[in-house]
């Protein structure tokens, strides 16, 4: 049966077209004329309204900026395509708590308390502040305490020398406000001693007045903590053993130090025997009147033959065992370095250099290399891979470990503070050290 909506017989092929958008337009012009029509009555009630009852914007919320739907979490968040954030606005409650909602609540300060004094039996009592609600205990300490650091607040945490309304609380516990904590005394760390013991040292130079030593990779100078662990198989200890009488300027856990060398670092050490010969020698580096000279082995081909670096070191904020260049305030540092030998390798390219440091800062090679693109080979704590890959054309080649920084102290150049006379030292590159320059090269 043929459908009524069907043209008849020997007009089925005219186009309908022209039919079909006249009528569309009639009941688009129809529906137009009756939403008016509504709108018209709403703003005649509306108005109505407005003339007999309260401003309606006295019991309205301000329209919010697009910064404040975007904390209030009113919108969603979403990237655009320059990678910034975009707000697209729903009626539909998000899904997700949006982090940027706390970006805009400026939650109040903690309160500095600066004179908290103990009482006699050496207890400071204080009152945990309401604004400290939900922040861990430690965290609040060492903001409430600045004389203390947050490393200090866990080992009096760890201690039990503090309390939470009567009992012992740990770092973690999330503060509600108002508790009452006590502190009892100082910190305690464990006992740190320099104990004398027969380590096999490389003495280089030695009279009585100082001894230069080529430290090896793997030994710390002095005790860094008070875990047994760092207090055993330092420089320190083995200068006890070797050398007997050690100067007392540095104090007991650093007798006889004059300067350090990191542990993975290699090379000459200069320590004083006596009191005198110490200070001169302080001065000495302090009014840079000796040369030290260091070899590293860094990844990549460096353009120049020469040149220096002249950024300041600072300690990095985010991670505290490293040090930048990329924060304001550091402290000025001058590394100068020269090519020795530019490396073509199964493993890729490498640079040999010579570097002579006019400062002492705190990893300064390290840091300095780093900043300029060429980490030292071994040191992951700025950039360097654990593991050296060899190159896709290399085939059969295993990846290579250095367990230490490619960094050797190689020369060290000063007058003798006693006599005046000229003193130039040096150690040559250590086994572990040429072993994996030859594994670098081997063809």
């Amino acid at each position: 049966m043929p459908s009524k909506n069907m043209l008849p017989k020997g007009q089925r092929r005219r186009s309908v077209k022209a039919e079909y958008r006249a009528q569309r337009t009639l009941a688009q012009e129809k529906e137009a004329e009756r939403k008016a029509a509504e709108a018209d009555n709403f703003d005649e009630a509306l108005h109505e309204a407005e003339t007999e009852l309260l401003a309606t914007a006295d019991f309205m919320e301000p329209e919010l900026t697009m910064e404040e739907r975007i904390a209030t979490n009113n919108w969603f968040t979403t990237k655009g395509a320059s990678g910034s954030k975009v707000a697209a606005e729903t009626h539909a409650p998000p899904r997700y708590a949006n982090p940027y909602a706390q970006l805009a609540e400026e939650r109040p300060e903690v309160p500095v308390l600066e004179d908290l004094d103990a009482d006699e039996e050496g207890v400071r009592t204080l009152t945990v502040a309401e604004v400290a609600k939900g922040m861990r205990l430690d965290a609040y300490l060492a903001k409430a305490l600045p004389e203390i650091s947050r490393a200090r607040v866990t080992l009096l945490i760890d201690n039990g020398q503090v309390t939470l309304d009567g009992k012992t609380a740990k770092s973690s516990y999330k503060l509600k406000g108002g508790e009452i904590v006590e502190i009892e005394g100082d910190p305690r760390p464990a006992p740190m001693n320099a104990t004398a013991e027969d380590i096999p040292l490389t003495i280089v130079y030695e009279d009585d007045d100082l001894a230069v030593i080529d430290k090896p990779a793997g030994m710390m100078v002095h005790a860094g903590s008070g875990s047994a662990e760092h207090n055993s198989g330092t420089l320190v200890n083995a200068l006890l053993f070797h050398l007997g009488k050690l100067s007392k300027v540095g104090g007991d856990l650093r007798p006889g130090i004059v300067h350090r060398l990191d542990k993975q670092t290699s090379g000459l050490i200069v320590v004083a025997k006596n009191d005198v010969t110490h200070r001169k020698l302080s001065e000495m580096f302090s009014e840079r009147e000796l040369r030290k000279v260091y070899v590293a082995l860094v990844h990549g081909h460096i353009a120049e033959d020469e040149g220096t670096v002249r950024l300041a070191i600072a300690r990095d904020l985010v991670r505290r065992t490293r040090m930048t260049t990329k924060r304001a305030g550091g402290r000025n540092a001058v590394s100068n370095w020269r090519v020795l030998e530019r490396l073509e390798t199964p493993y890729g390219p490498f640079t040999l250099v010579e570097v002579h440091i006019e400062t002492g800062r705190t990893h300064q090679i390290r840091v300095h290399m780093q900043a300029i693109g060429h980490s030292v080979v071994g040191d992951f704590l700025y950039g360097a891979p654990h593991l050296i890959q060899p190159l896709k054309s290399a085939v059969k080649r295993e990846p290579l470990e250095l367990e230490r920084n490619f960094l050797h102290a190689a020369e060290l150049e000063f007058e003798h503070p006693r006599t005046g006379e000229a003193l130039a030292l040096r150690a040559e590159l250590p086994e572990d050290l040429t072993g994996f320059l030859k594994q670098l090269q081997e063809e």
